[in-house]
């Protein structure tokens, strides 16, 4: 191959690579849109429908259970059709959640509306991953992952700003039919882009297929990358859910001043995953890299939780921890994709992830119960040490892990 052939095949891969990372990313941009479905609009629920908190927060359970268990099962879905087809039917669900939630009157359509968005969700970090560890080349993997935590951040911060702010203008039932329109806008573009996201499956033998589809369950690495996962998603959640309450309460910070400094650690985290990139494609050893991240967001939780720094202070670190977490997803997803047996990467993907909807439905009722009692700073450093037990997890992972 001359110079030249070299240079526009290399060329040529580079765009694939970056078509499929863009499509990938908006897709889960789109599912963590979908996770904040109905919490920016809860005050507006409790108003209209007379919603009290613990109806609101049944809601959300009612979410991350339905996506937990659709994710650990979605995943021998994608590897029996592959992804794609999993893929353009969760925008689809959204859109259906969108439609249903602009004609809700009261609590049990709202319910509805939770599992419709809970399932379109299931499907997502199986696609994602089946589609990004077949179809870019190993040595963009790293950034590969970086684009997709940071545009799931995004997704985040865009959600309420987009329900919200529709909202104020149109009132909160078309901010949903806006919302079903973007959705259908972006499964158009999933549908126009379709050959870009094709996977291939596995073909095995009936026999083979019955006796092997679990045997993955049996690996000590898998079980140890769910732990991982609910535990380091049981801080997020103490942050999501807590944090905004914790300022007020500790430091007199006004509503909001602390919903920026939620805002800013999940922009701060956006920014340390586009570094943690760079350091996941460098680092040999992606589990240390997971565990110095962790451990210096515990670190600084913990240095939160002292009451120390004041206000400002307490903001500041706050939102610097959200950036030293997100160094270490990147690398965090590489170390689950070492530890995939070939051919199991949805069912493998599906079950590691649906630690994170667990964590993210038990830890709200955890945490909930020091936060009634007033213990704003117990909240915190259960939070630290949360993260700090998934430091000894992500090292477990490593030592399971041929690299």
């Amino acid at each position: 191959m001359t110079s030249a052939n070299a240079t526009r095949s290399s060329t040529s891969s580079l765009r694939d690579d970056a078509t499929v990372i863009g499509l990938v990313g908006l897709a889960h941009a789109s599912s963590h849109f979908g996770h904040l479905l109905l919490p920016p609009l809860f005050p507006v629920f409790m108003k209209e429908f007379g919603l009290s908190f613990s109806e609101l927060g049944a809601l959300m359970s009612t979410f991350f259970v339905v996506s937990g268990v659709g994710q650990a099962s979605s995943g021998f879905v994608v590897d029996r059709l592959g992804a794609r087809p999993l893929l353009f039917a969760s925008l689809g669900l959204f859109i259906a959640a969108c439609l249903t939630a602009s004609q809700v009157t009261g609590h049990p359509g709202l319910f509805v509306v939770a599992a419709l968005a809970g399932l379109g969700n299931a499907t997502f970090h199986p696609v994602d991953f089946t589609i990004l560890n077949q179809r870019v080349s190993a040595p963009r993997l790293g950034y590969a992952f970086s684009v997709h935590g940071l545009t799931g951040n995004l997704g985040w911060a865009a959600a309420p700003v987009f329900l919200a702010g529709l909202a104020a203008l149109w009132g909160w039932r078309s901010a949903y039919v806006a919302a079903a329109g973007m959705f259908a806008l972006i499964l158009l573009f999933m549908i126009l882009h379709r050959e870009r996201l094709a996977t291939h499956v596995v073909v095995r033998d009936a026999q083979a297929t019955a006796q092997g589809n679990l045997d993955f369950m049996r690996l000590p690495v898998v079980w140890w990358c769910f732990g991982f996962f609910l535990l380091s998603t049981m801080t997020l959640a103490v942050v999501q859910n807590f944090s905004v309450s914790i300022l007020a309460a500790l430091h007199g910070v006004r509503f909001e001043a602390a919903t920026y400094t939620l805002t800013a650690y999940m922009l701060c985290g956006a920014v340390g995953m586009a570094v943690g990139g760079f350091v996941a494609v460098r680092a040999p050893h992606a589990d240390r890299v997971v565990a110095l991240a962790m451990a210096a967001g515990a670190a600084l939780l913990v240095l939160c939780a002292t009451g120390w720094l004041g206000a400002t202070g307490t903001m500041t670190v706050l939102a610097i921890t959200g950036f030293a977490v997100g160094i270490g997803a990147p690398s965090r997803d590489m170390m689950i994709k070492r530890a995939t047996p070939k051919g199991a990467t949805g069912r493998v993907y599906g079950l590691v992830y649906s630690g994170l909807d667990t964590g993210l439905a038990v830890a709200p009722l955890m945490f909930g119960v020091l936060m009634d009692r007033g213990w704003y700073s117990a909240t915190l450093l259960g939070a630290a040490l949360t993260l700090a037990l998934s430091v000894g997890a992500a090292l477990a992972v490593g030592q399971r892990t041929v690299h």
